[in-house]
């Protein structure tokens, strides 16, 4: 499958599969049949585009949004919860609300790469439906437990768990929807649907809280049940309106490819920085809040998640003019300043500053996660000869799926960083050192590697 990676699709994570080759002849029409399968797409095609593939492309895109912002939502139930569980009856240490915040990063992570294959396996449609109602499992679950405040620590920690399986859906959700559109306007498609499941997470942080206060009393409980219908409503909306797309194989010789390319593992050391970092405070910043500063609501912390959600396709935009390598240096730098502030805060005990720090932290993660994403098309390509530029672009795909993944494992990374500085300093500015001297190292390496001058990308404008 080739990739084009434009600002649009700054979050995109396709996976590395291969549709089959195109019919020779010209189809007018989409040809369906039982299953809702489609036999015959091909979009490249200017009269099978307008004689109803746009129309059914569009369908599937706007079904996707919903099901994966469904999906970011129930991965990022825990940040909105655990804050509330002491004054529920839970006795747990700060470590333990840090492990129950940080084990759904680390499960969606390792859930990506088998999500990103299940499409071909299964079909678009089919999974959009299987992973629909796998929310239902971390949202009852969730719902079950937080009702008995005599729940050990390892059954909350395994229900945590459990909501893993909505970060999977994003690798699964772009995968599918990267087969319907164009070359074109799949960056645009990408981008809408990345956004989409994007937002999920800061908007969870604003709704659940409201809804787990209506009434007398915290209904914790809710935080899950609210999701049920909703899930139900997006599998059966997949089932009545998606579509599932024969031919589409898994390549996973160009999987097998990315692997053995050493730009693959330095982009996702950098994927970290960015998209591990938008996790991962994301998931931490009501904890924050609720432990630095327990006279400030924690419902404010949503701010930061839709701040970074916004400002991954400014990244893209950005890297477009500029060059990736240069804008992932700036993110690199800006979120290093960012948690110098966020170090101020705490040491001052200025609200004022902590917050606004960490909200330049969001930004400096939304801006990379789009530039970096915009520096593996150029990658890979860079001195490839015409006819090997499908191999690169094959290849590139299978570093797309592998970043994407690995990135997602830095949203397990800080919490537990915030965590043992903690248990070991009583203080949180260590973590936060560790991660400047991160930011900064990251920093240097997309500088020596993509922009130094003499370096041998320097010359390609990564």
């Amino acid at each position: 499958m080739t990739t084009n990676l434009t600002s649009g699709d700054s979050a995109t994570t396709t996976a590395p599969v291969s549709p089959a080759a195109p019919t020779p002849a010209t189809t007018a029409a989409p040809t369906h049949r039982s299953g809702r399968w489609i036999d015959h797409w091909d979009p490249e095609d200017p009269t099978f585009w307008r004689g109803g593939g746009r129309s059914i492309a569009r369908r599937n895109l706007s079904l996707s949004v919903l099901a994966e912002f469904l999906g970011f939502c129930v991965w990022a139930l825990w940040s909105v919860v655990v804050p509330l569980l002491p004054a529920a009856g839970f006795s747990l240490t700060l470590d333990q609300q840090f492990w129950l915040i940080a084990v759904p990063s680390l499960v969606g992570a390792t859930v990506r790469i088998p999500y990103t294959f299940a499409v071909p396996r299964f079909g678009g449609r089919n999974w959009t439906i299987i992973s629909a109602l796998l929310l239902l499992i971390p949202a009852s679950a969730l719902a079950w437990v937080v009702s008995d405040p005599s729940s050990s620590f390892g059954l909350l920690l395994g229900c945590a768990a459990l909501a893993g399986f909505g970060g999977g859906n994003f690798a699964s959700s772009m995968t599918n929807i990267s087969f319907f559109f164009p070359e074109a306007e799949k960056g645009k498609a990408l981008g809408i649907n990345a956004a989409g499941g994007n937002l999920g997470t800061g908007l969870v942080q604003l709704v659940v809280p409201a809804v787990i206060a209506i009434g007398a009393g915290t209904h914790l409980e809710r935080a899950g049940l609210m999701f049920i219908p909703l899930a139900i409503l997006a599998a059966v909306l997949a089932w009545r309106g998606m579509d599932n797309l024969t031919g589409v194989k898994a390549d996973y010789g160009s999987f097998a490819a990315a692997t053995r390319n050493r730009h693959t593992w330095i982009i996702s050391f950098l994927y970290i920085g960015t998209f591990g970092s938008f996790i991962g405070y994301s998931g931490a910043f009501p904890t924050l809040l609720k432990t630095q500063f327990p006279e400030t609501p924690t419902t404010i912390a949503f701010l930061g998640a839709l701040i970074g959600a916004l400002t991954r396709p400014l990244g893209g935009i950005v890297a477009d003019r500029f060059g990736g390598a240069r804008v992932t240096i700036g993110s690199f730098v800006l979120l290093a300043l960012g948690a110098v502030g966020a170090i101020e805060g705490l040491t001052s005990h200025s609200f004022a500053v902590f917050f606004s720090s960490f909200l330049v932290l969001f930004v400096g993660a939304g801006i990379g996660n789009g530039a970096t994403y915009r520096m593996i098309p150029a990658v890979f390509r860079a001195g490839v000869s015409a006819d090997r530029l499908p191999i690169a672009r094959k290849t590139a795909a299978g570093c797309i799926g592998i970043a994407g993944a690995v990135g997602a494992y830095g949203g397990f990374f800080i919490p537990r960083g915030f965590a043992m500085a903690k248990a070991q300093y009583g203080s949180l500015v260590p973590a936060l050192w560790v991660f400047i001297a991160a930011y900064l190292l990251m920093a240097i390496t997309t500088y020596a590697v993509y922009a130094r001058r003499g370096s041998p990308l320097a010359a390609e404008t990564i």
